[in-house]
């Protein structure tokens, strides 16, 4: 099948015992859940598909879960959450020393709750997990990660992707902030989609099957998509994400040195 064709959701192939499913820009928009995706979710949980869920969001599963039950995604619609943040907080966790910060209040709040401990200076690291509350553009941080690429500082992106859409709106991501730290020659460790970590982590709470019975969903082509591929795994690529309904890229095998891959197909949503 070329990705170009329909791909029919209502007849999902029964091999796909596991669903790695993407949360924001295919389940939710950080507002609202998209209209039919909980349903979608809940259906292949009835037919006895194991349905993770996997964010690069800069935080706990738990805290996931308590915002998609406050979205009012019904927990029996999907088995377990895999995060990106989550094997951040535990490198960081590890170092036995405060690091430095970068994201929004509420986001240090969450992170000071599971134990990690953050100050202003004289540290060799740093969390990032988005932009924080009063700078909303890259060209605003520069001065700072300037100063942290010349002391050397490690910089953990606790989210790499670059961008989301929410609630419409665009917004740039703790990826973003990476990208510009590693051309100003600083030191990034990246959690999270495309890495391995937390697909391994994902397939792990789906009882590890195997990866021919495994199928991705994501917006993402960086992430979603590229980590899917990298990782052995089918992919579904939700266009009508944070790239707009944009057709999938012809050159993206050849760009990421993938040979043939392609995804099994393209849809607008799960819903």
């Amino acid at each position: 099948m070329s990705c170009a064709d329909p791909f029919d959701l209502d007849a999902l192939d029964a091999r796909y015992s596991t669903i790695l499913c993407d949360l924001w820009g295919v389940v939710h928009d950080g507002f609202h859940l998209f209209p039919g995706s909980a349903e979608r979710l809940a259906r292949w949980s009835e037919e006895g598909r194991k349905v993770i869920l996997i964010t690069n969001a800069p935080r706990t599963a738990a805290t996931v879960r308590r915002q998609l039950d406050r979205l009012g995604l019904p927990r029996d619609a999907y088995h377990g959450i895999s995060t990106g943040g989550q094997a951040g907080i535990d490198a960081l966790a590890r170092l036995g020393r405060p690091a430095g910060f970068i994201g929004t209040r509420a986001d240090r709040l969450d992170l000071a709750a599971v134990g990690l401990h953050f100050v202003a200076e004289d540290f060799t690291d740093l969390a990032c997990t988005g932009l924080d509350d009063e700078r909303d553009a890259v060209a605003e941080y520069v001065g700072q990660l300037e100063a942290l690429a010349a002391a050397d500082v490690l910089f953990h992106c606790l989210n790499p992707d670059r961008i989301v859409i929410h609630g419409g709106r665009a917004e740039l991501c703790a990826g973003a902030l990476a990208d510009e730290y590693e051309a100003l020659g600083g030191r990034v460790c990246w959690y999270g989609k495309p890495w391995p970590a937390i697909y391994d982590h994902a397939l792990g709470l789906a009882g590890n099957p195997p990866r021919d019975c495994v199928l991705a969903i994501g917006d993402g082509l960086q992430t979603d998509v590229l980590g899917a591929a990298r990782q052995g795994i089918d992919c579904l690529f939700v266009s009508g994400g944070i790239h707009a309904g944009e057709p999938f890229p012809a050159d993206f095998a050849y760009q990421h040195g993938l040979g043939a891959w392609r995804p099994v197909g393209t849809i607008d949503g799960i819903g």
